[in-house]
Formats: C-alpha cells, sequence, structure tokens
C-alpha cells in the first residue's frame, strides 16, 4: 500500500474512531445527566434497561454489555464479521461511558444527583433526548450501530427485508408503553414518547434523513475492483454499462449503484482508494423498492 494511501486511512480510521466515542459520551451523558435521576425512559434497549435499573437498581452498563454479547454471538453468522466487530467494540465503549456517567452523577447519599434541580423534569426531558440524538447520530454518520435493537432490527431485516426504520419503532413503542403496567405513572410514558420524538428528530436532522438512499454513476478503467468492494463491503450490488466518451471516442465502463445514505462516505472512500481519477456523480434517491430496500406494494 502506498505510504499516502496509508496515510489518508489512517486520517480517516481517525476520525471515525473520534467521532465514535464523541456519540457515545454524549449519548452515555444524555442518560446519566438528565434522564435517568428524573426516571425518564424512551425506547430501544436502554430504555427498557433503564426501566429494569428503576425497578431493581441493576446497573444498566452491567445488563448492556450482557445482552449485546448474547445477541451478538447470534448475528456472527448472519450479518458477519465486519458489522459484529464494529458493533462490539461501541457496545463494550457505551457501557463504559454510561457506567462513569452514573459514578459521576451518583452523590454520597447513593442516589443520581438531579443536576437541574427538583421539578425539572420538562427541560431534562429535552436535554436528555438532544444528547441522545447527537450521541447516536455521530455513530450513524460513520455507518457505526450502538448495539441493542440494532442488531435485532438487522436480523429480522437480513431475513425478511423489513424496513430497519419501522422494526425499530415498534420495539420502542413497545418498551415505552411498558411503563404505565410496571409503574401506573402515566408522567413516564408521556415524557417517553416526547424523549423518543426529540431523539428521533434530532437524529433525522444531524444524518440530513439516513432513511435517504444514493444513487451512484462511476465512469472508472477499474470497474472490476470498485464492484468487487462493493460487493463485499456493503449489502448492495452494481450495474456495470457499456460508455464512449464522445470527445476522446475511447471506451469507458460506467458503474452504476444505489447504496443507503449512511454508506454514501464508505463508496466514496473505496473509490477514491481504488480510481482517484474516477469520475463520480451521486443523487438522492427517492422511493427504491426491491433487494436490500423497501418492499413494494400493492
Amino acid at each position: 500500500m502506498k505510504p499516502l494511501l496509508k496515510r489518508v486511512r489512517f486520517w480517516e480510521f481517525l476520525q471515525d474512531f473520534l467521532s465514535v466515542n464523541l456519540g457515545i459520551a454524549l449519548y452515555s451523558l444524555g442518560w446519566a445527566a438528565f434522564l435517568l435521576p428524573y426516571h425518564i425512559t424512551t425506547g430501544g434497549m436502554t430504555g427498557m434497561f433503564a426501566i429494569v435499573f428503576y425497578l431493581t437498581k441493576f446497573p444498566m452498563a452491567a445488563a448492556m454489555l450482557i445482552a449485546n454479547a448474547v445477541l451478538l454471538i447470534c448475528a456472527f453468522k448472519p450479518l458477519g464479521w465486519r458489522f459484529v466487530g464494529k458493533t462490539a467494540y461501541a457496545a463494550v465503549a457505551l457501557s463504559f461511558f454510561l457506567e462513569a456517567g452514573q459514578q459521576i452523577m451518583t452523590g454520597d447519599d447513593g442516589q443520581l444527583i438531579q443536576l437541574l434541580g427538583p421539578g425539572q423534569d420538562s427541560m431534562a426531558c429535552m436535554l436528555g433526548a438532544f444528547f441522545n440524538g447527537i450521541g447516536v447520530g455521530l455513530v450513524f454518520i460513520t455507518g457505526g450501530s450502538t448495539g441493542g435493537w440494532d442488531i435485532i432490527a438487522a436480523l429480522i431485516n437480513k431475513k425478511y427485508n423489513i424496513s430497519l426504520g419501522r422494526i425499530l419503532l415498534y420495539l420502542d413503542f413497545i418498551v415505552i408503553g411498558s411503563c404505565w403496567p410496571i409503574f401506573h405513572d402515566l408522567r413516564m410514558v408521556v415524557f417517553g414518547y416526547v424523549t423518543l420524538a426529540i431523539y428521533t428528530y434530532v437524529i433525522d436532522m444531524l444524518v440530513n434523513s439516513s432513511r435517504q438512499d444514493i444513487q451512484f454513476i462511476i465512469f472508472t478503467r477499474k470497474h472490476r475492483e470498485i464492484c468487487d468492494r462493493i460487493i463485499s463491503e456493503t449489502v448492495h450490488s452494481a450495474t456495470v454499462l457499456d460508455g464512449e466518451g464522445y470527445y476522446t471516442h475511447e471506451d469507458i465502463k460506467v458503474v452504476f449503484a444505489i447504496v443507503h445514505k449512511r454508506e454514501r462516505i464508505t463508496i466514496l472512500r473505496m473509490i477514491h482508494e481504488i480510481d482517484p481519477a474516477a469520475f463520480v456523480s451521486q443523487s438522492r434517491a427517492e422511493g427504491v423498492y426491491g433487494n436490500g430496500f423497501n418492499a413494494i406494494k400493492p
């Protein structure tokens, strides 16, 4: 590998590493400083174990670490080592940051400190959701995952091609709704749904609508290498067309591919590594249906 390419890949790795860790730290801050002290929950596996924490005081970090380990073992074969490796690191880091945050926010009496003071539930709800959304958004931008429901959703999507967003939404509503039969506290249910709405909106704004797909048109002389990387490193394929430069009258291959928005940076990086001289056009693709995307519904 050329020294320049090594340096480029190192800085890309470092940027992703810092972004993932910053995102996880902000996500943990939202829980430890604002949501947990005010007995507010939301969706996801973190929300489920927050309910367990309120009931039993069993450490959230330990519960999440155990649950993620079991899920990742189940996901290794169907989802591959790349997904499992990246998600495993995020899961361990999340447990570490969450435990550290809870330790910092625990007072001498053993209770979590209400940083904003008593009776500030609404402000705590908004701030906690904001930090959660920013944190998870930073992780998603790098193509990462925080584990939990993401693993379950990825497994279901792999087998049944159901929208990841829809799976996660159903699971979130079940978790938050369970607060009523457990605690008989309408406040927790309302704040849970408010937190979920703000959290989802912040993620959506940060990643500029992660459900959008990207269409790539790549003019290159190294089409085989690019297509092989797309197939091996994403869940998508590509189509190769014959082209001719009208000015030069030289033959050239045109690679056509549609990928999820979160994979845009991955595709651009691999094109730069393989053929820096490639001519690339990208555009938003609205309403993509078929294998790996949305199912066609009559």
